[in-house]
């Protein structure tokens, strides 16, 4: 039986991607400290979620997808695997992750995966996505998750912090999936999918992308401000924020969209990695209320 298939119902690419949050949010947490067994469960725990959250998504999506070009090949849509196999690998990979995140991270951390998944699944895939403008920003509540698994995983709780993550993260998607619907706008509207450059044309859709791009900085550099991480950290997101905010700008200028839109695409990966990174090794997490929240689990 070949794997392939299976492992791209996945969708590998969207698992390494909430990987490299999950495990920032878990370091800006963890103040320096490190847990090899709560480290591991709250990365394959949150990786699974996704992965099973992935797997019912292209379930779903099977009927739009054989209207786009880029995912008419999938599995669900050339009948490779079967409907019922697929249900039963998405349950199969929730059970396990929502599993393990249970018995070896905290109930808020769990909480927080069932509530991204329950977004990205139930609100998004079943509904929003078919029918509103606003899917893509109730959804980024969803992209928005593991970061503050990994951190709520590590305390316990839903502080500042864990809100400041949320935030960031949900402004880091926005232009992210805008500049996708742009560069694929005509995947998406073949499929009839009303996302906002389909719906109310590009130069909205730019408009967007510059407002979220300068709110996601401002967010960024609260977590120095707040006192979670260092200035070290503080350079890093002002100087990417800012590249990135250069480069959205030009999209008033520029003449061919699509290859605008797949550099900010491309810079959102670059500046997304570099945060998680930065606030992983230049964490100022209050050890106090780290400690606390450690030794009341």
């Amino acid at each position: 039986m070949a794997l392939k298939p299976y492992l791209l119902l996945t969708k590998p690419g969207i698992i390494f991607g909430n990987l490299v949050t999950v495990i920032g949010g878990y370091f800006l947490a963890a103040g320096g400290r490190f847990e090899p067994w709560l480290f591991l469960a709250a990365v394959l725990g949150t990786s699974l979620v996704v992965a099973s959250g992935c797997v019912f998504n292209n379930v779903i999506d099977r009927d739009i997808d054989g209207h786009m070009a880029r995912t008419q090949s999938r599995a669900m849509v050339t009948g490779e695997i079967s409907i019922p196999i697929a249900l039963l690998l998405g349950c199969m990979l929730g059970l396990v992750g929502f599993g393990l995140l249970a018995w070896m991270t905290t109930p808020l951390a769990t909480g927080f995966a069932a509530f991204g998944f329950a977004i990205y699944v139930g609100a998004y895939s079943l509904y929003l996505k078919r029918h509103s403008v606003y899917s893509t920003l109730i959804g980024s509540l969803s992209g928005a998750s593991p970061p503050v698994i990994g951190y709520c995983a590590v305390t316990g709780q839903f502080d500042l912090g864990a809100l400041l993550l949320l935030i960031i993260f949900s402004m880091w998607q926005m232009p992210h999936s805008y500049a996708i619907a742009i560069f694929r706008f005509d995947d998406y509207a073949s499929a009839s999918i009303p996302v906002l450059p389909v719906k109310c044309g590009i130069a909205v859709a730019k408009r967007h992308i510059v407002i979220y791009t300068a709110l996601f900085v401002i967010a960024s550099v609260m977590l120095s401000v707040s006192g979670y991480t260092g200035w070290a950290y503080a350079i890093v997101a002002v100087a990417v924020g800012a590249y990135w905010f250069g480069i959205t700008l030009k999209g008033y200028r520029a003449t061919n969209d699509g290859a605008w839109a797949r550099k900010v695409f491309g810079i959102s990966i670059l500046v997304v990695t570099a945060l998680s990174v930065m606030m992983s090794v230049d964490s100022r997490m209050p050890m106090t209320e780290s400690l606390v929240s450690f030794a009341l689990r």
